[in-house]
């Protein structure tokens, strides 16, 4: 990324060094509009595509063939994004779409919010949450540590590049409409970056916003990161009340 010149004023604090994680730059309040800021504070992230659907359209001169593409990005640690768009071919479309979901990342929140479980490690969600789409409603719910994503294959896609392991899943709509489905599950994420919680809940339910493993920009890759200052001291209660 030597060659990036910033645009912005994030890159900017980005490229100077005075943001370095993640985090930081979502909590500057400052629009994310450069995927490169992504590529510098979040390398680990990767990339999966939904959906790719053919569309066609008659026009005067023939027939127009464009291709929709859906993507989501991840770093199956705390950070998850969605991206669609529309392109005459589908490498060109597809690596758009990337660039696309990049700057609509957003920092989930995880937990052991099941009354079922007590291993007080962010393994699944801390609290139920309602994404809608269109006539898609995807209710998320906490899970017991080993139970796995129980939701659809769409959601389970989302849900596993934010670095929620355990979840429970129900929808309702239509369901086979791949990019509603999508968009609901990132929704209902985004509700749990949304609702603020208070230390005692941190405490009680191991609730970790972000990564549990914080990644420094600049920082030597064989150096331990730092923990996060989000999490709770070891002498935190052993059951969930």
């Amino acid at each position: 990324m030597s060659d990036w010149i910033p645009k912005t004023r994030l890159g900017r604090l980005v490229a100077e060094g005075k943001i370095t994680t993640m985090s930081e730059a979502l909590r500057a309040r400052l629009p994310l509009r450069e995927p490169e800021i992504v590529d510098i504070l979040l390398p680990d992230m990767v990339d999966e595509v939904l959906d790719v659907n053919m569309v066609q359209r008659m026009t005067d001169s023939g027939r127009r063939v464009r291709f929709a593409i859906t993507v989501v990005v991840g770093n199956y640690d705390g950070f998850v994004g969605l991206g669609r768009l529309k392109g005459k071919e589908v490498g060109p479309a597809i690596r758009a779409a990337i660039d696309v979901a990049k700057l609509n990342v957003i920092e989930v929140k995880r937990g052991c919010g099941s009354w079922q479980c007590g291993c007080l490690t962010p393994h699944s969600l801390p609290f139920e949450v309602i994404g809608h789409s269109g006539s898609v409603v995807v209710s998320l719910k906490p899970a017991p540590r080993g139970t796995g994503l129980a939701v659809g294959d769409i959601a389970k896609s989302v849900l596993r590049m934010a670095g929620v392991k355990d979840a429970w899943g129900f929808t309702k709509g239509h369901t086979k409409t791949t990019i509603n489905n999508s968009i609901a599950a990132f929704e209902a994420l985004r509700k749990t970056s949304l609702l603020r919680v208070t230390e005692e809940q941190k405490s009680r339910l191991q609730i970790v916003s972000g990564p549990v493993q914080i990644h420094v920009a600049g920082a030597p890759q064989d150096e331990e990161p730092p923990e996060m200052a989000d999490e709770p001291p070891e002498s935190a209660p052993k059951e969930v009340q």
